[in-house]
Formats: structure tokens, sequence, C-alpha cells
């Protein structure tokens, strides 16, 4: 009974709560942030051009392009940030020029070390159109530059780009 003189409901057992992202493990089984852009996209421009007109459709698909290019610049950055123990080294890192491997733009990354050890470099490269709109980022590691030596590796687009491309480095680490 409870104070009041009414009788007292029984409690129901607790649910067992939900591991947190400390407690589980690191391999997961959903969608990547990519897939789920790639899925949006094209369920909004399917949807768009059944219900509306040409212009609508063209100024909604740029839009969509825009947000996702903003998406895939922000997990680059993310993969950045990941980073430990990084120092700046962007005058490190130079890009080549751009061209075209299949359906992809690629670009020519060099970095030097000016180090006394052997270092390694994580490099974010924007690729940009020649207006200097943002097209794309991507991440590139060059592993083991040896102390005032250079090495190379290849920034590969993550779509396909169309129209004149510039690679740029964005941010560079050498850690």
């Amino acid at each position: 009974m409870s104070r009041a003189g009414r009788p007292t409901r029984a409690t129901r057992p607790t649910r067992p709560t939900r591991p947190t992202a400390s407690t589980t493990s690191t391999t997961s089984t959903r969608p990547t942030r990519s897939t789920g852009i790639a899925l949006a996209l094209a369920a909004t421009t399917a949807l768009a051009l059944t219900v509306t007109g040409c212009d609508t459709v063209a100024d909604k698909a740029g839009e969509i392009v825009t947000s996702a290019t903003a998406a895939v610049a922000s997990a680059a950055q993310e993969k950045m940030n990941e980073v430990k123990d990084g120092v700046n080294a962007t005058a490190d890192v130079k890009a080549g020029g751009t061209s075209s491997d299949g359906d992809r733009t690629v670009a020519e990354i060099t970095a030097t070390n000016p180090k006394e050890q052997t270092a390694d470099y994580t490099v974010m490269v924007n690729f940009r159109d020649d207006g200097g709109n943002l097209l794309d980022s991507v991440v590139l590691n060059i592993n083991g530059v040896e102390p005032g030596a250079s090495k190379s590796g290849t920034a590969r687009s993550n779509r396909a780009l169309s129209g004149a491309t510039a690679a740029e480095i964005a941010q560079a680490l050498r850690h």
C-alpha cells in the first residue's frame, strides 16, 4: 500500500542498457557515410525528376552535389583530426597536375622530409574546378619518407569529376 492508501503497482524489470561506443568493437556493419550520401542523392534525384520541371531539377541536383561535397570534406577533416602528434607540414608537400585514371581524377603528391629522422605524412588534398569551387577532398598517407628525401603518392578522387580540375594541399601533417 502507498501512503495514499492505494495499492502499489509492481515494477517492471529494467531493460539491459545498450553498449556504448567505448564497449563495442570498432568493426561496424552499418553502411558508411558515403554510402548513405549516395543513396540519399539517388533517391532525391529520382523523386525530383518525377515531381518537378527541368530547371528545378537542375537547381536541386546542384544543391545535393554541394551538400555531398561538403560531407566528403567534413569526413576528410575528421580523418585528419585522428592523427595524433602531427606537426603542420604543408610546406613539405606539393601537389602535381591532375589527370584522369579511368573515371577518377588523380594527382601526384610529393612529400619532402627536411628533418633528420624518417617521417610519415598524412595529407588532405582538395580537388577544385577552374572557378575555385570545391569538388572533392581525399586523405592520402605517404609513409616512410627518409631524412632529406622525397616520396610520392597518388591522390585519387572519390567520384568522377568533370571539367578542368586542380589539386591543392589543404592540410599536411608530419608524424
